[in-house]
């Protein structure tokens, strides 16, 4: 699986937001100054030969809906950034994350607290 440019991504978290759609639904979820329709379409039809999207035409307009969910897009993107940045270590991605000033105390704890829950969960056999 090919990893996304900004603009593709973009377009793609739209899609996953609204399973389906054509062009005009994704350039109306845009934030202002939106980008042209033609910028928009030519970004869904190279999603399309990438294999991300496809589409059911009607006459000449074509509706898009997501190839690749996003669960499946993110742990492919998740293992990238795992690998590149921090030598496929959780330990190192850890230790990034708890010197990282600008999280809050309190996403610190709620992390600690999903841990020992998963720890648990696993202990006793339960992976779910």
């Amino acid at each position: 699986m090919k990893e996304l440019t900004k603009a593709e991504e973009q377009v793609m978290q739209i899609l996953w937001h609204l399973n389906k759609g054509f062009v005009n639904d994704i350039l109306n979820v845009f934030p202002d100054p939106k980008p042209a329709y033609n910028t928009v379409s030519t970004i869904v039809r190279i999603l399309e030969k990438k294999g991300f999207v496809g589409y059911k035409a009607y006459g000449k307009t074509h509706e898009y809906f997501p190839l690749v969910s996003k669960k499946e897009y993110t742990k492919r993107f998740f293992g990238s950034l795992m690998k590149n940045y921090f030598s496929n270590s959780y330990t190192a991605l850890a230790s990034f994350l708890a010197n990282d000033k600008t999280i809050s105390i309190q996403e610190l704890e709620d992390m600690k607290a999903l841990m020992e829950e998963e720890i648990e969960k696993q202990k006793s056999g339960n992976n779910e």
